[in-house]
C-alpha cells in the first residue's frame, strides 16, 4: 500500500491557507497549518511532515526563520517554498537555506500536488523561470562527484563531516557554523547512521578516501 504523504501548510494569508489546504486535503494527509512563524516551527518539529509547503514572506523573519530553526533540529525534514515572489534573491536564499524546491502561487492546483510528490521523493522542483536563477547563482562553485553515500547527507551534515573529519573538537565545529553544541551531535549521529559507521575515526577515514577533508 503506497504511504500517503504527510504535508504542513505554512502562510500567513488566511484564505490562500485555506485554498491550498482544500486542494490538496484528497491526495494528501494535511498534519497542521500554521500562519505564525514560531507556531511553525513547534508545530513542524512535533509532527515531523514529508514536506512543509511554506510561505518566503511572513512577520517574524518568513520562510527562511522556519527552515534555518528546524534544520538546526531535524535537517532532513523537506520544504518546498510557494511565493508570489519570483525574485532571484528569493529564490537563493530559500535553496541556500537547505528547501528542495521554489514554485510561484500562480502555479496550477495539479501541478502544486505533482511539486509536492517529487519534493517527498527527494527532487528539486522549480517553476520554469526560477530553474534559471538557481544554476546561475551555484554555477561558479565545484561540483562534487556523483556519490549516493554522499547524496544521503544535507549539506549542513556535510559541514559538519568536513570539519569533524579534519579533527575539529564538537565545541570548535559549533563555534564554526554558528550552532549549539548538541546540535553538531545530533548531525554527527545522523552521519554515522546514515553512511553505517561506527565512530569518528571511521568517519574520517571516509571522508578521506573520497578527498572530502
Amino acid at each position: 500500500m503506497t504511504k500517503t504523504i504527510r504535508v504542513f501548510l505554512v502562510d500567513d494569508h488566511a484564505l490562500f491557507l485555506s485554498g491550498v489546504r482544500a486542494e490538496l486535503e484528497d491526495g494528501f494527509d494535511i498534519v497542521g497549518q500554521s500562519s505564525d512563524v514560531d507556531d511553525a516551527i513547534d508545530a513542524i518539529l512535533d509532527t515531523k511532515p514529508d514536506v512543509t509547503l511554506i510561505d518566503v514572506h511572513m512577520p517574524g523573519g518568513g520562510g527562511l526563520a522556519v527552515i534555518n530553526r528546524v534544520n538546526e533540529a531535524i535537517p532532513e525534514l523537506r520544504f518546498l517554498a510557494l511565493s508570489v515572489s519570483d525574485a532571484a534573491e528569493d529564490v537563493i536564499a530559500m535553496i541556500r537555506a537547505g528547501a528542495r524546491g521554489y514554485v510561484t502561487k500562480s502555479i496550477a492546483p495539479g501541478e502544486l500536488g505533482d511539486a509536492v510528490r517529487r519534493v517527498s521523493d527527494g527532487d528539486a522542483v522549480f517553476s520554469p523561470r526560477l530553474a534559471g536563477f538557481v544554476l546561475d547563482a551555484f554555477a561558479d562553485q565545484p561540483v562534487e562527484p556523483l556519490d549516493p553515500e554522499l547524496d544521503q547527507l544535507t549539506n549542513r551534515e556535510r559541514e559538519v563531516l568536513r570539519l569533524i573529519a579534519r579533527g575539529f573538537a564538537y565545541k570548535q565545529v559549533a563555534r564554526k557554523l554558528d550552532i549549539s553544541i548538541k546540535t553538531v551531535e545530533t548531525h554527527v549521529s545522523s552521519v554515522l547512521r546514515k553512511l553505517q559507521l561506527s565512530n569518528r575515526h571511521e568517519l574520517t577515514r571516509w571522508a578521506s578516501d573520497r578527498r572530502l577533508i
